[in-house]
């Protein structure tokens, strides 16, 4: 994950508009992050509730010239205000602190003032994982609950995008399926070959995809060489692409809690990366997220 804080530390001058700022893990990341220098930091929410908790982590970051509390009377007004302030270009990532996912999401889709493109948002997780020498992605798991190939295509582009931000110029996508063969009683395998055979007549473009592929070819060059399977994306896949959001999400955390592994994630497709962790993610996690959405600011 230094790599991270080694790409986001390049792009200064960025800000980052945190949602009811008023949580210790979302402030310690916060202040570690102005220990690091990656980014400055408009905070939203109950101010007197942000200044105890800052009180305890770092009484300095109180009156810190990167860091600017903004008070809002309630969770739902301080993402209404952190979302205005991506919008209108006063910051360039939005953070969630203690508000819902369903409160924050409603800010984000407004109309008038959220961060909708017209594409597709969907989760973008990058983990380091112990025993491989480089990233492993894995996406969606929070966003979309059963894409449709249409869907798939820009979860896809949006996790290529977020990979290329972080050094990886032409991703190995593997679609994930529980087999390796084609089987038309299994979309996702449908989904998979078509994905395949779209990247190939240059449909999606910076990356070559491979499938349907199961887990264990998708990442192990021996799982695949057992099964007779080559190509340029067996056991090495960049991206894990998968089905649906109970496999993306049982991966996402047997990775962090069985392999402990570290992981930073976005929400990426919408106007400005926008960091969602959960209230249960640790703020070195959070941290990582930072980073990641910093190195995916659109430039």
């Amino acid at each position: 994950m230094d790599v991270l804080f080694s790409r986001a530390a390049q792009f200064e001058g960025k800000t980052v508009a945190v949602a009811a700022a008023e949580d210790h893990e979302v402030l310690q990341a916060v202040a570690n992050a102005l220990k690091m220098d990656l980014a400055q930091f408009l905070l939203f929410g109950n101010k007197d509730e942000i200044s105890k908790i800052l009180e305890k982590i770092d009484n300095s970051i109180i009156n810190h010239e990167k860091v600017k509390i903004i008070h809002a009377d309630s969770p739902a007004l301080a993402s209404d205000l952190a979302v205005k302030a991506v919008s209108q270009k006063e910051a360039d990532v939005l953070m969630k602190g203690h508000v819902s996912t369903a409160v924050i999401l409603k800010s984000v889709l407004n109309k008038e003032y959220g961060l909708r493109t017209g594409n597709v948002l969907s989760h973008v997780a990058v983990f380091e994982v112990p025993g491989f020498k480089s990233f492993k992605i894995v996406t969606d798991a929070a966003m979309n609950l059963a894409p449709d190939l249409n869907q798939k295509v820009q979860i896809t582009n949006n996790a290529v995008t977020i990979a290329r931000s972080i050094g990886i110029e032409v991703p190995k996508v593997a679609a994930i399926a529980a087999v390796e063969v084609v089987n038309p009683a299994m979309q996702a395998t449908l989904d998979a070959a078509a994905l395949t055979q779209m990247n190939q007549r240059g449909q999606i473009k910076n990356c070559t995809i491979d499938g349907p592929l199961a887990l264990d070819n998708a990442v192990s060059e021996q799982a695949a060489a057992n099964k007779g399977i080559s190509g340029e994306v067996a056991g090495q896949a960049d991206i894990l692409l998968v089905p649906t959001i109970e496999v993306g999400n049982t991966l996402y955390k047997s990775l962090i809690y069985f392999a402990r592994a570290k992981v930073g994630a976005v929400i990426a497709g919408a106007k400005a990366p926008i960091v969602l962790t959960s209230r249960a993610d640790s703020a070195e996690s959070k941290l990582y997220s930072l980073a990641l959405a910093i190195c995916s600011v659109p430039r």
